[in-house]
């Protein structure tokens, strides 16, 4: 079998699919390594199927026909898991064969400049790669968060949670961060017990406030008990009614739960990947990398390991630049327009920096806002939310918005051309948006703003 090649891969996650489809529709060849699921964890365990999942909640929550037998049989058909345990990743494979790149099913570790050994599943011999460029795209996992008493239960992570074909009798969710959050909704809105304990403070913490706000009220309609600036401190195995676990929390209360997710956080598989064989740095759980996603030499790191942020999106892209870089472009990665998005019901979404964080960067910024359930889009929908918007007076252009809110997601995308385009706030309020959106509130705010920077 062939060992050359310009590009390996270690993971075949969205970074790892999107850099391998790129390097190969130019040309080069391609080796992508991955140790499991070839496709990564969004399609089979995390985007896709807690999505399925939220759609159908919200459709059972307004009284539809969607009970919890026909949400799990759709989302064993999302995620190729139709009759069987495990989903299956065929047809990622039978695609990036198709391209002409070449799959390997093993654990990929770097040995050294252009080196990558792959240990593969049937044992034998490691398979030794050469390529001209190397590609780190492993990923993350959840992380297991240091509770006396964890280890005596069999915890639940995301994978469990969106793949469970039973309802459990009650849940408690430790972490109030998206994963956390949005499967929350989901077994709370098929009559589950829920829990969330938000240990960092409040409910998706790093979100803007308006729209933690939002989320934490969306839970608490739905019957979530949400328990914010606490943590768990201990868990006792089956200690509760009917054989619950019981939570004890560090304010000296206690909740119950016959089943308890860990959705506090991500970290990196680094161990055994051989960075220091190259000379790459790891801080803090990500691989330093500089604005060409170059960890090394000819080294690259995108997705999660890269950081700023973990999404899917943002993996998707840098994957991309990695193979525009090594094949010699002149690019370099622009984080000033990543969106972020929840979707809960209500959804929230955000790019750029919000008030405190632009005065923080040196910006002269100012904040507008509008109140989305006294809008036009707010009353025919009855929905509640905000549309907030921050701009910078000196150079007159948006660097931040936030909403919560009806198509909050989908709406976002013209803060981000806006914030990535440096589109002057004069533009923003000249163009016409469609009544009654959530997009013409925001556009309300962009006239506002382009008013206030008139007279200043």
């Amino acid at each position: 079998m062939d060992s050359e090649f310009e590009f390996v891969v270690i993971g075949a996650g969205p970074a790892g699919e999107a850099a391998a489809y790129l390097a190969r529709s130019r040309g080069a060849s391609v080796a992508v390594v991955d140790r499991e699921l070839f496709g990564g964890s969004c399609p089979f365990w995390a985007c896709m199927p807690s999505k399925s999942l939220l759609h159908a909640a919200a459709v059972h929550a307004a009284g539809g026909d969607y009970p919890w037998q026909k949400a799990s049989a759709r989302r064993d058909y999302m995620i190729n898991r139709e009759g069987i345990d495990f989903p299956s990743d065929a047809s990622h494979v039978s695609a990036l064969e198709a391209a002409g790149a070449v799959p390997i099913r093993g654990v990929g570790r770097v040995s050294g400049p252009g080196t990558v050994i792959v240990e593969e599943p049937a044992g034998g011999a490691p398979r030794t790669l050469h390529a001209r460029s190397i590609l780190v795209a492993v990923g993350t996992q959840p992380r297991v968060p240091e509770i006396e008493g964890l280890d005596a239960i069999k915890a639940w992570t995301n994978r469990d949670a969106t793949s469970a074909r039973e309802l459990p009798a009650s849940l408690v969710v430790l972490g109030a961060g998206p994963t956390g959050v949005e499967l929350a909704q989901v077994y709370a809105r098929y009559g589950v017990p829920t829990t969330v304990i938000a240990s960092r403070g409040g409910v998706n913490p790093t979100d803007h406030p308006r729209n933690s706000a939002a989320v934490g009220a969306g839970l608490r309609r739905d019957g979530v008990d949400v328990r914010t600036g606490v943590r768990a401190v201990r868990i006792r195995a089956r200690a509760g009614k009917a054989g619950a676990h019981v939570v004890e929390l560090s304010d000296g209360s206690r909740v119950e739960g016959h089943v308890i997710l860990l959705a506090a956080g991500r970290t990196a598989p680094l161990d055994g990947l051989g960075l220091e064989t190259v000379g790459a740095v790891v801080r803090e759980g990500r691989v330093v990398v500089d604005d060409r996603l170059l960890a090394a030499p000819d080294v690259y790191v995108a997705g999660d390991p890269a950081g700023p942020e973990m999404h899917t999106h943002l993996a998707h892209y840098q994957g991309e630049l990695a193979v525009r870089v090594a094949l010699g472009d002149a690019v370099r990665a622009d984080y000033r327009a990543i969106p972020r998005a929840t979707y809960t019901d209500p959804e929230t979404a955000g790019v750029g920096l919000s008030l405190d964080q632009a005065t923080a960067a040196g910006y002269d910024a100012f904040e507008e806002v509008a109140d989305l359930a006294t809008s036009a889009k707010g009353y025919v929908a009855e929905a509640s939310g905000h549309v907030t918007i921050v701009v910078d007076r000196r150079s007159a252009i948006l660097v931040g918005a936030f909403m919560a809110g009806p198509a909050a997601s989908e709406v976002i995308h013209e803060a981000v051309l806006a914030i990535k385009a440096r589109v002057p706030m004069a533009t923003l309020a000249d163009t016409i948006h469609a009544f009654p959106t959530s997009a013409r509130v925001m556009g309300g705010l962009f006239t506002t703003a382009a008013r206030r920077l008139a007279v200043a």
